[in-house]
């Protein structure tokens, strides 16, 4: 992968991307602080490739898969996608490039339109950005229901008289038919039955190739991400403080927090036990994030400076970087 991307330019760029959003003033607040949802993170995204972010709730995932689609608008920041800096277009301007980001939503229940039919939902986009004749419209939605898995006599139905899995692979359909280059998938397996969940992550790996497609892929579950991910990218309290190949961060995380969230993944093996790492306190808030490394207060390695002073995301080898005073850590 690293020989790819020196001879490939990124799909997608990130710089110093930043979401701050107003919090309520309080009773005796002057100046509220504002909710630091992202706080300054840089990444990349190749074409071909599954991008993971992963991490607690609440660290910044989904907001980082919104500000990239443009659903919110940054604080500070530039964003890149195929050489173009789309940060600051406006409606217009950003038209074109819609096309080529689409979205797979977490729930299958509330992102569908209870009131439209199935052909409406997964065609709405052929309508707004190509001029296709209904029959060329109803044969491109009768050839993607097929590509994931939905049956042509599903064409007139509603929402409502599918299975959850089914509602997503309409949701699925719905992002892919304009053929984008990237697909952000925010958390798209969280809501569905453990059974069903296997079979939607490998249509998506199956539509990836066929279809050549870049996922930004939005998860907490990390068997997912070991199974289909070709970098990691992982955050805490709207920060990366680790990035990686998906074999670099398995077999050797460095970052405290990430040694901590791998140490919770279950092993499928009778009478294997891993060591577990148990964080103490909670997740700081947002609005006021402690000083230097945000992970300090929790961490087992801290020192003095871990306190005061921010760690640079650097790279501590070819390919792997974190962001921590003192790595790799035994």
């Amino acid at each position: 992968m690293r020989g790819l991307m020196s001879v490939t330019e990124p799909l997608l760029k990130v710089e110093n991307l930043k979401k701050y959003f107003p919090s309520r003033k309080g009773l005796f607040a002057r100046t509220p602080s504002p909710v630091r949802a992202v706080d300054g993170i840089d990444f990349e995204i190749y074409p071909g490739e599954t991008f993971s972010l992963v991490g607690e709730s609440g660290c910044g995932k989904s907001t980082t898969g919104r500000l990239i689609l443009r659903l919110i608008e940054p604080t500070e920041g530039q964003i890149w996608f195929q050489g173009n800096d789309i940060t600051a277009l406006g409606r217009k301007a950003m038209r074109p490039f819609r096309k080529s980001m689409q979205i797979i939503f977490q729930d299958p229940y509330s992102s569908l339109d209870p009131r439209m039919t199935i052909k409406d939902i997964i065609g709405e986009g052929l309508k707004r950005y190509d001029n296709l004749k209904p029959q060329q419209r109803r044969d491109m939605i009768l050839e993607m229901m097929s590509k994931v898995g939905l049956r042509s006599e599903h064409y007139n139905h509603y929402p409502h008289e599918f299975s959850g899995g089914q509602r997503q692979r309409i949701g699925i359909a719905r992002a892919i038919i304009l053929n984008p280059k990237l697909v952000v998938a925010d958390e798209p397996l969280s809501a569905l039955d453990v059974s069903i969940q296997a079979q939607v992550i490998n249509l998506m790996q199956k539509l990836k190739h066929e279809l050549h497609l870049s996922y930004l892929l939005i998860t907490h579950d990390l068997s997912v991400v070991e199974h289909i991910s070709n970098r990691i990218a992982v955050m805490y309290l709207g920060k990366i403080v680790e990035l990686a190949s998906r074999d670099q961060l398995f077999s050797q995380p460095s970052h405290p927090y990430t040694k901590a969230l791998f140490s919770a993944i279950p092993i499928p093996k009778v009478g294997q036990r891993k060591q577990r790492i148990i964080l103490k306190g909670d997740v700081p808030s947002p609005i006021n994030p402690p000083s230097g490394c945000r992970f300090h207060p929790r961490c087992h390695y801290t020192q003095k400076i871990c306190a005061e002073l921010p760690p640079a995301l650097k790279e501590i080898e070819m390919g792997h970087w974190a962001a921590c005073h003192f790595p790799p850590h035994e």
